[in-house]
Parts: C-alpha cells; sequence; structure tokens
C-alpha cells in the first residue's frame, strides 16, 4: 500500500488537535508503542497519539483520510498476534485516556465504560456491587477492554459463561471517515436490520474505533470449588474432557496444561509451591461454581467419578481461598513463563472439545516432523489449545523455513476435525498468511468487501486480518 509519510504540518495539525503533551514523535514512545506481545517484533509509527474524545479522534481520522495517513488503533499493547502494530508506520493511536467506567446501572444489570478500562479493574468494580463481568483473558490485569472487543476475547470462564462478544450490547464508534455513531441499543433483543454490534466485536481495530461500551452483567456466583486432576498421559486428560460436559455438568473453567507448561511455571514463579510426581504429564485444572454450595460439592464428587475413567491421579481439592488462587495464578503464569524461557510462537487453534486429544497428539506428530518442540495449555473446556512453540537450540533455518510448514499443518488439522486458526487472539499481522486455510476465498471476499464499505481509503489499521 501507498501511504504519505507525515510532513512537519500534519504533526502540527495533529497538535492543534490535541494540544503538544499529547502527540509524541521521540524514539522512546515510538519504540514503546511499535512493539506489543506478539513474539519479538517491532514496528514503530512516525507518531503516537493519545486522545480523550470521541470528537479528537474524529478531528485525528478526517486528517489522515485527506492525507492518506495510515492509522493503527491501539490498547494496552497485551495482544498476540500484532493487531496494534503499525506495520506502515503513519499514527499510532493510543485509547490509555479513555480509562473511566462512566455508569454501572443496577437496577438494568449494565454498565458505560470506556475502552482504556482494565479489565480486572472494571471486573472489581462490579463485584463490589454483587455483579459479575465474566470474560476473564489471562493478561486481565493489563488488558483494556477495547481490546478485549477487538479480539472477542475469551478466558477461562467462556467455557460456561462465553466470550465479550455474548455481553456487549451497545458501543460508540468513529468510523474510518471519521462519523461518531452507536451500533446498536443498551437492550437485552435485538432485531433491528444488522446487527453492527457484533460486526465490530473481532473486527480488531479495520472497521471502527471504539469509544464507549454498553456491557450486561449478571448477578456474581457465591461459591466455586476448584480441582486440580493429574494424568499420566496428556491425551488421557484431554479424553476426559468431553466426558464432563457428557455427565451434564457445565464447570465455570476447565484448562488444559502440560508437564512443561507448569515445571516452568513453578520456576517463574517462586510461590507456586506445588508438589507434582514424575510420572505425571498434564493436568486439568476444573472449577465450578454457583449458589449453592452443597450442589456444587455433587458436582465435583461427579467430576472425580469422570476423572477416574480415564486414570487420573490424586485429585487436589483446594482447601482454602490461598490454594485456589494460587492454582489459577499457576495457569494464568503459562504464557509468561513461556517467553521467560525461549523466543516462541504461540498458535491459537481451537477445534471442537471432543476432537481435542485428535488435536494434541497430531500438534506433537507434526513437531517431531519439522523438527520443534511444543508446549501446550489452555482453554480445555472450549477445545481451545494453545501451542507455544519452542525456538530453543532449533536452527535459523528451520525456525524460519521449516516451522511455517508446520504451522501450516497444525492449521489444516484443525480445519480438517471441525475447527479454525483462531479462537481468542484474533488473526492481526502474524496469522495473516494462513487465512486461506481456514476460509475460503468467498468469505474473504466478503469480508475485503465491508473492509472497504466502512473504510473507502483503506487506512484504519491497514494489513491486519487479510490481503488487501
Amino acid at each position: 500500500m501507498n501511504y504519505s509519510k507525515l510532513s512537519p504540518e500534519i504533526i502540527e495539525a495533529l497538535i492543534k488537535v490535541l494540544g503538544k503533551e499529547y502527540v509524541h514523535t521521540d524514539d522512546e514512545f515510538l519504540n514503546t508503542y511499535g512493539r506489543d506481545e506478539t513474539e519479538n517484533l517491532l514496528y514503530k509509527p512516525a507518531v503516537v497519539v493519545r486522545p480523550r474524545t470521541a470528537q479528537e479522534i474524529s478531528a485525528i481520522i478526517k486528517i489522515a483520510n485527506i492525507e492518506n495517513i495510515p492509522v493503527t488503533p491501539r490498547g494496552a499493547g497485551t495482544g498476540l498476534s500484532g493487531g496494534a502494530l503499525a506495520i506502515y508506520g503513519g499514527i499510532c493511536l493510543s485509547m490509555e485516556r479513555f480509562n473511566k467506567i462512566l455508569e454501572i446501572d443496577e437496577r438494568n444489570l449494565q454498565a458505560t465504560v470506556e475502552p482504556g478500562v482494565i479489565n480486572e479493574e472494571f471486573q472489581n468494580a462490579v463485584k463490589e456491587m454483587g455483579l459479575f463481568y465474566p470474560p476473564d483473558p489471562a493478561s486481565k490485569g493489563s488488558c483494556f477492554l477495547g481490546g478485549n472487543l477487538a479480539h472477542s476475547s475469551g478466558g477461562p470462564k467462556a467455557v460456561k459463561y462465553g466470550t465479550t462478544r455474548d455481553y456487549v450490547l451497545n458501543m460508540e464508534i468513529v468510523l474510518p471517515t471519521g462519523e461518531i455513531t452507536w451500533t446498536g441499543a443498551n437492550v437485552l433483543k435485538y432485531s433491528t436490520g444488522y446487527n453492527l454490534t457484533h460486526l465490530m466485536i473481532g473486527s480488531e481495530g479495520t472497521l471502527g474505533v471504539i469509544t464507549k461500551i454498553v456491557f450486561k452483567l449478571i448477578p456474581y456466583p457465591q461459591h466455586n470449588i476448584v480441582l486440580l486432576v493429574p494424568f499420566n498421559s496428556a491425551e488421557k486428560a484431554c479424553e476426559a474432557v468431553s466426558a464432563v460436559f457428557r455427565a451434564g455438568i457445565i464447570p465455570s473453567g476447565m484448562e488444559f496444561m502440560e508437564r512443561d507448561a507448569i515445571d516452568w511455571v513453578r520456576k517463574f514463579e517462586a510461590d507456586i509451591n506445588i508438589e507434582i510426581l514424575n510420572e505425571v504429564q498434564a493436568h486439568l485444572l476444573i472449577e465450578v461454581d454457583g449458589n449453592e454450595i452443597d450442589l456444587l460439592y455433587k458436582d465435583a464428587e461427579k467430576i472425580t467419578e469422570v476423572m477416574m475413567q480415564f486414570e487420573c491421579g490424586e485429585i487436589l481439592l483446594a482447601d482454602s481461598a490461598a490454594q485456589k488462587d494460587m492454582l489459577w495464578k499457576m495457569r494464568r503464569k503459562v504464557g509468561e513463563a513461556v517467553k521467560s524461557n525461549s523466543v516462541y510462537k504461540e498458535e491459537d487453534t481451537v477445534v471442537p472439545r471432543a476432537a481435542l486429544p485428535k488435536l494434541l497428539k497430531g500438534v506433537k506428530e507434526i513437531g517431531k516432523k519439522y523438527g520443534f518442540k511444543s508446549v501446550c495449555y489452555g482453554h480445555a473446556g472450549d477445545g481451545n489449545l494453545h501451542v507455544n512453540i519452542i525456538k530453543g537450540d532449533t536452527s535459523e533455518e528451520i525456525w524460519n523455513n521449516d516451522l511455517p510448514k508446520g504451522i501450516s499443518e497444525i492449521f489444516q488439522l484443525c480445519v480438517e476435525l471441525g475447527g479454525t486458526i483462531s479462537g481468542e487472539h484474533g488473526i492481526g499481522l502474524v496469522q495473516q498468511p494462513y487465512m486461506h486455510i481456514a476460509i475460503d476465498e468467498k468469505r474473504l471476499e466478503l469480508m475485503r468487501g465491508i473492509k472497504k464499505l466502512f473504510d473507502p481509503n483503506l487506512i484504519l489499521n491497514p494489513g491486519k486480518i487479510f490481503y488487501q
């Protein structure tokens, strides 16, 4: 794509809109905002702007359209697919100053927030009122809600409560042409034309810039029980997953962790002190929640019976809030622990949950074929397996030339099993070359048409999801 470079006159126009303190061209800012959590990639924007109002964003985008400048919206920079990287330079539009919880409506179980609010801070604010916002990505302590919408983020609670998409009622957006509009209405039912709210969710900042969000909330569950189940076979652990649902139980969390994942976390986090027998190869972390503790214990007993059918070891029942927190911390820290040990690539595979054993087996076989090691973990209850491919001592030739072939085969396997190439991390930049595996050309053509309709000059987060 041929975009214009930023001239001093354009910088001055941006300063006129925002004020000098919110327009940044120094290397420190450009380097910081040129990265997210995707591998070790760096794409420096020409300028970083930090607006505070929808009207300021509108003015910035109108300037960009006139001058043919790409604009890359950015949340907290916790993404894993390169969605917030300014690959064509231009303007990085940081949403960090949109950080207010505007209203929590207890009567209607709704909340209106800005996109720069941190997920966990929002969860804690509504919890104080006895309300629950379930989507909880591993990065919930730092990720922004706007970024969660951009990728339709999930997290461990999605198995019972759904993903971000299931809690968004309405949003205010700035279109790529500068107009400000709302996408729907603050109601639980919506059958008034095309659902633009759902179209925006998961669009990765390519169709508009979110400036306000109206969320649906639910009552907070009063109790939970957490189990850690060891297995001598990782495939047996995966086989046990769908059996729990067939037994009539829907856990509030059901996570899979390979042995290496837990070993690395224990080295990374000194306060995680859990003993693991040498023969154990994988764990399931299972949570049930609700308001009747006796019913939850019955569910836990039933889960135990199911687990025993798949040759599990001795099950740990967390006996305190501190131990529950420790077990969940162990799961949430896997990604950071892997990253601290080695250069890696993370693939966000997803299949129907009953196909999880075949997916895991296939990933390992493909790794042997192409000479790479993988550490697998993820949201087993959703069939969402995160495959971390570890560079370690892999040669540069294999890493650069053979690994993409292996990744392609992993994604082909996902599709053959009825799944797709991303469950919650999005496509962004790094998964773009594999889109043709999951999406046929007609569907890609429709997506390109939607993009062109919203963004006729292709200035908003260009080069993401699919090739233009």
